[in-house]
């Protein structure tokens, strides 16, 4: 009778672990937030019902536990920080990051509505050379911090970023006050921005990194503790 409580006992634990892990999106998923609960705070993200692709896969990460644990191995200051490589939860310190993930990517969705201001959530991407339809990491994401542009600096970003590709007026304008990095619209997937912490994310973004092999790695661990869906809160 012993052993057949343990052996029930141990299957209550595997279908709880199951359920835990369960990777199927439904409805309701769909009607959360995400919330990132880290080592410096918490941060509400809202996702794009306009990016199908990106925001079902970002849910199933979230639902199967699959960043709790990862670093923001990739932080720069007035830039963006990233998180998202799985290989960062074992990593030793000065260990370099950034090439982990899931094995696949996401094909491009991108919307001209959808840009790089403060507080956007995007998807992290191979260079051109080596993914010339800019499909995006399966797990690998940033948070865009910026910076607040002048009109000059916006023209010499249409000039020499974006190949003469105008800005439009009113995204002109949110650059000029709010700020962010207009110089990756329309190459790398936008699928959300920060519902809600903001000040993580630039307390974050200010944090000393390094200068060695594991450039750009804050050299204090910054760890996602657990992301979870969470019900979203009425404005």
């Amino acid at each position: 009778m012993r052993k057949l409580l343990i052996l029930s006992f141990s299957l209550l634990l595997v279908l709880f672990a199951f359920a835990q892990k369960d990777s199927t999106i439904r409805k309701k998923d769909r009607k959360r937030d995400v919330e990132l609960i880290t080592t410096y705070g918490n941060i509400v993200l809202r996702l794009s019902d306009s990016t199908p692709l990106h925001r079902d896969n970002f849910l199933k990460l979230v639902k199967t536990g699959y960043y709790n644990g990862v670093l923001f191995h990739r932080v720069i200051q007035n830039f963006m920080i990233q998180s998202g490589d799985p290989n960062s939860k074992t990593a030793q310190p000065g260990e370099p990051l950034g090439n982990g993930g899931p094995g696949y990517t996401v094909p491009a969705e991108f919307k001209s509505f959808l840009f790089h201001k403060k507080g956007t959530l995007a998807a992290a991407r191979m260079g051109d050379n080596v993914n010339p339809q800019k499909a995006s990491s399966g797990s690998q994401f940033y948070i865009v911090q910026g910076k607040v542009f002048t009109d000059a600096g916006l023209d010499s970003v249409e000039t020499y970023r974006l190949n003469g590709r105008k800005i439009p007026p009113q995204y002109r304008e949110i650059y000029k006050t709010l700020g962010g990095t207009p110089h990756l619209d329309q190459g790398y997937t936008v699928f959300g921005e920060v519902e809600k912490g903001m000040d993580v994310l630039d307390k974050i973004a200010a944090t000393v990194t390094s200068k060695g092999q594991d450039r750009d790695r804050p050299i204090e661990d910054i760890r996602i503790i657990q992301a979870k869906l969470i019900k979203k809160k009425k404005k």
